[in-house]
């Protein structure tokens, strides 16, 4: 299954259109529409981590794909990366906690909390899919 990396850039793209789709939606005062597409953005995000994981320890056996840059490529790299999954990890149970709290439809609080989620879950979805371009298609062959 060596497409599921590709699969999984789709996932993290189609995450973040649907994020921005909801936004404007909510800006408009759609919160019908805006609840279908967060839960859509749920969804989606949710797809990606069960294939990220079976990826990673099914198919390639908990080996990362190494990324064969030097000098300030892979100083950026390893920068993106980072950031991409300290964030990812933070973003999971403030979306859990976001959606809750909507479901509960304690407004307020679902706001107050949504103006941090949104940026995070965005930028995770974002960079996501720029790891995904930079190890699959950007990577120097290795030395």
């Amino acid at each position: 299954m060596p497409h599921l990396p590709a699969v999984n850039a789709v996932l993290n793209a189609t995450a973040a259109v649907l994020l921005l789709l909801g936004l404007r939606a909510i800006k408009a005062g759609q919160r019908e529409r805006h609840e279908r597409l967060m839960v859509s953005a749920f969804v989606v995000s949710s797809l990606f981590l069960a294939c990220y994981l079976y990826y990673h320890f099914a198919i390639a056996r908990g080996r990362p794909t190494r990324f064969h840059g030097t000098g300030l490529a892979r100083t950026g790299y390893f920068a993106l990366l980072l950031s991409h999954t300290l964030l990812a990890v933070v973003n999971l149970p403030m979306v859990l906690r976001t959606l809750w709290l909507a479901k509960k439809e304690r407004w307020s609080a679902h706001r107050r909390l949504a103006r941090w989620t949104f940026p995070i879950w965005l930028y995770v979805s974002v960079t996501g899919v720029l790891v995904y371009f930079v190890l699959y298609h950007c990577n120097p062959p290795a030395p």
